[in-house]
């Protein structure tokens, strides 16, 4: 695959697996053998985990998901990402209530790819920032 491709694959993973939970897409778009090298320590950190959580957690959350691609640098097997993950809290999001709250989680990513599929993934995230918007009175 070239760098041009894995940066179109990492897209389509953004808008079908992210913004639509499709769970076709995560099946095409995961490796069996996927680690999620950003699990919370002591978590699972296999396919079925981030599926869990971007399906199972965040989606439900915020429903109304859209990811905003700032910024796109592919080399050889990688693609680094860095997006805006913009939701209104209508759910349960790691233990906190719906807020209504508009947030916008600020991700840079790094994706290794293998086949069109992701294989290994890191990432720099502002959740806690996020909950502690979400928790502010």
């Amino acid at each position: 695959m070239t760098p041009e491709q894995n940066k179109a694959i990492v897209k389509r993973f953004n808008a079908e697996c992210i913004e639509q939970g499709n769970t076709k897409s995560f099946n095409e778009l995961l490796a069996e053998d996927c680690v999620n090298h950003t699990a919370v320590t002591g978590s699972p950190n296999d396919a079925a985990s981030m599926v869990h959580f971007l399906r199972d957690i965040l989606r439900p959350a915020f429903p109304d998901l859209k990811v905003t691609i700032l910024d796109q640098i592919a080399e050889d097997d990688k693609v680094m990402t860095r997006k805006e993950i913009h939701g209104t809290q209508k759910g349960l999001f790691m233990g906190v209530p719906p807020t209504n709250k508009k947030v916008v989680i600020k991700v840079i990513d790094i994706i290794r790819l293998r086949n069109g599929q992701y294989t290994d993934h890191w990432a720099s995230h502002n959740i806690p920032e996020v909950l502690a918007e979400l928790t502010a009175k």
